[in-house]
Parts: C-alpha cells; sequence; structure tokens
C-alpha cells in the first residue's frame, strides 16, 4: 500500500504551494548586504524565487534580518578561485543583485561587462546610495543622506523644526529595494521577448526622488506653497494629524475632503457654527489646540467605538505589538507568525492566483547551505572540499537540536 507521512504531506504541499508562486523558477543570487539589497532579495523570495545569499567568509553573525526563504552559501570573493565560483553560479542564474559601491565588483573581476559575457541572459541588479555615475558614485552614505540628496527631505518635519528623516524607510526600503526588486521583475519580463539580460542601476536617491514623484507633480496644485509643517499633507492642517488620547496612545486623522471633516465634527461633538472653515489656514494652529484638548479627554478605545462605522477617517495609531490582533488585520491575515513566534507582515501584493508563501522558518545560519548549492551548481565533492580546505568557502552545518 502506498502512503505519505503527514509531515510528507506537509511537504508537499509547500512544495506544489511553491510552483504555483509568481517567480517559481526564477534562480537569484544574492551578495550579502545591508538593508535594501536584503529587502529586495527577500521579495523575491517570497514570491518564489529560489534565492541564495552569497555571504562573506570568517563572519559568525549578521545583522541581515531578511534572509526568509533563502538559502545561504560562504564565499571569499577577494580570492580568484571565489570570484571563478560566482562567476559559475552566475552563468546558471536568472538574477545577480549585488549591493556594494560603484567599482568594487570590476577590482574582483565580477563586473557586468565579464559576468554578461559568460551569461548574456542575467539581470545583474546594482543597488548603490547614488547610482554608477556621478560626483557621488563613491561616496558612503546613509538613507538620511540619499534622502537629502533626492529633495525629499526638506519637505519632512513639523513648523518651526529640523528637516525629520523617518526611520530608515523612505531610502533604503522604498526607493531602495522595493524599486530595485520592480526592476528585476520588469526586466525578467522584457527578457522573455527578447531573451536578453540586461543591467539596472538602482539607487536609493533616484528611487526615493520617484517614490516621491507626487511632491513634484502636485506643486502647481497649491499642496505645498506653505513652509514645512504648515501645509495640507504635512502635520500643518488639524484635520490630518494625530492626537494624543488620555491613557497615553493616539489616534490619526485624515479628514481632507468637506465630508469626511464634518463626520469628524460630528464626532467629537464640536459646533461647526462656532469654528473657522475648514481650509482656514491661519486658524488652523487654533483649530488644533481644540482638537488637541477634546482627543485627550477620552480613551484611544473609546474613540475607536465613536468613529466606527464612520466615514470620518480616524483610526488607532497601533503599535507593533498590536497589529496582528486588530480586528481588520487579523481578518485579512495581513500578518504571519514564523516557526519562532516572530510576527511580520504577509508579503503584498496579494495575488489571487498565484499569492506569495514566505517561508516559516528560522532564518539560514552563514554558510549553511554552500555544500548543497554548490553541488546543485555542478560543482564535485572533491573540488567542494578543496575550497575548503583552501578557505576560500565555508560550510557550516545547522546542529540538530536535541
Amino acid at each position: 500500500m502506498f502512503f505519505v507521512s503527514i509531515a510528507s504531506q506537509g511537504s508537499t504541499k509547500l512544495i506544489l504551494q511553491m510552483q504555483k508562486m509568481a517567480l517559481a523558477g526564477i534562480r537569484v543570487l544574492e551578495i550579502a548586504g545591508l538593508a535594501p539589497a536584503p529587502f529586495c532579495g527577500m521579495i523575491l523570495a517570497d514570491f518564489g524565487a529560489k534565492v541564495v545569499k552569497v555571504d562573506r567568509t570568517r563572519t559568525s553573525m549578521t545583522v541581515d534580518v531578511q534572509a526568509r526563504g533563502k538559502r545561504s552559501i560562504a564565499l571569499n570573493l577577494k580570492t580568484s578561485e571565489g570570484a571563478t565560483i560566482l562567476k559559475k553560479l552566475c552563468s546558471q542564474s536568472d538574477v545577480l543583485i549585488e549591493p556594494f559601491r560603484k567599482g568594487v565588483m570590476e577590482k574582483l573581476g565580477l563586473g557586468p561587462e565579464k559576468i554578461l559575457q559568460e551569461n548574456p541572459k542575467l539581470i545583474y541588479a546594482r543597488l548603490t546610495g547614488f547610482g554608477q555615475s556621478g560626483p557621488y558614485a563613491e561616496a558612503a552614505g546613509h538613507d538620511i543622506n540619499y534622502l537629502a540628496i533626492s529633495g525629499l527631505l526638506s519637505k519632512l518635519g513639523r513648523q518651526g523644526e529640523n528637516p525629520y528623516a523617518p526611520a530608515n524607510l523612505l531610502a533604503d526600503f522604498a526607493g531602495g529595494g522595493l524599486l530595485c526588486a520592480v526592476g528585476i521583475v520588469m526586466a525578467l519580463f522584457e527578457r522573455s521577448r527578447s531573451d536578453k539580460g540586461q543591467v539596472i542601476d538602482a539607487n536609493m536617491v533616484e528611487g526615493a526622488a520617484y517614490i516621491g514623484s507626487f511632491l513634484w507633480k502636485s506643486q502647481n496644485l497649491g499642496l505645498w506653497n506653505r513652509p514645512r509643517g504648515q501645509n495640507l499633507l504635512d502635520s500643518g492642517a488639524p484635520f490630518y494629524e494625530t492626537y494624543k488620547t488620555s491613557d497615553g496612545k493616539f489616534m490619526a486623522v485624515g479628514a481632507l475632503e468637506p465630508q469626511f471633516y464634518e463626520e469628524l465634527i460630528k464626532g467629537l461633538q464640536l459646533d461647526s457654527l462656532k469654528l473657522p472653515s475648514q481650509m482656514s489656514f491661519s486658524d488652523w494652529p487654533e483649530m488644533k489646540k481644540i482638537m488637541a484638548e477634546t482627543f485627550s479627554k477620552k480613551t484611544q478605545a473609546e474613540w475607536c467605538k465613536i468613529f466606527e462605522g464612520t466615514d470620518a477617517c480616524v483610526t488607532p495609531v497601533l503599535s507593533l505589538d498590536e497589529v496582528s490582533s486588530h480586528p481588520h488585520n487579523k481578518e485579512r491575515g495581513s500578518f504571519i507568525t514564523d516557526c519562532q513566534g516572530e510576527i511580520s507582515p504577509r508579503p503584498a501584493p496579494l495575488l489571487l492566483r498565484t499569492p506569495a508563501t514566505p517561508s516559516l522558518t528560522r532564518d539560514p545560519f552563514i554558510g549553511e547551505h554552500t555544500e548543497s548549492v554548490l553541488r546543485e551548481y555542478g560543482f564535485s565533492k572533491e573540488e567542494i572540499a578543496k575550497f575548503q580546505a583552501a578557505g576560500i568557502i565555508e560550510c557550516n552545518r545547522a546542529k540538530a537540536n536535541l
């Protein structure tokens, strides 16, 4: 009698799910880096690509927390043998993600000119801060620097305060990792018609600026003609703001349209006849004080109940510990829990026919899959043993928990 164990059934189901994902069959090499490149690789892995992270040797710890669904090999690219190994991996891959400043890969003999000669179909994605040309191309930088050069930072912050960088989300992740992933998918689609790969110059200055296109395209509408922090969408308006509640929590208000503003005033139990008009800019500071005082008289839960079912555009400001249990997010399954009990956002957007099926297992150890990946790409046991003895690779097998 033929039968399949429960564990095997689970594994078979996962394999079938992976085969149905949008990027199933795409092989990706991700040179280990910080924040943007790992995020780009994680997006591709979440949607079905087979992503191999190329970590450095002689590194026991990593700050990469976005290795979900990836495998790890440890490879010394500073040796000619290590560079040769990567070239062979590239010759059988669809995508290479490299996160270094301009010129680093060329110094290693791994620039796109040489790599694409061996595999003309490869998508060579270069994810940097300032891009592959220009005076800043070889300069160091971080999210705040890229935002500054993009022009966006000048628009962020409250009235009378210095420009404010919102963590490292806009340049690193939105303008960097996310747009790089979009570029890769577009290049893969184009390759399906031309049968040719190409180089992608993804950088966080231009990526962040592109994310902020609305700021440029809406300037003639009068949305940004006042100083920073005094406009409709930058904390200037009392009806587009956050307010503290009596229990020390916060409510977010976005009642822009007149009909939504009326719902807001009604929920706050304020007399609209005694208030200035919604778009009276000179009265906005005073209106903020009135609304702040009103919100401070009730708890967040009480305000949620008052505005539930209305179009006042008032919602609670949820902490990271609260989001997964919020009724809306819970019903949609917007957050996932991995095997270690850690909660993170479900991959987005939701593809109804070929949805992402993110891995729920732990992230790989550095070099955990070196041997298996190299064997998969055609290296013999003898070659792998030779590389390991010479320190060109590292094979760090996971230890069983007894």
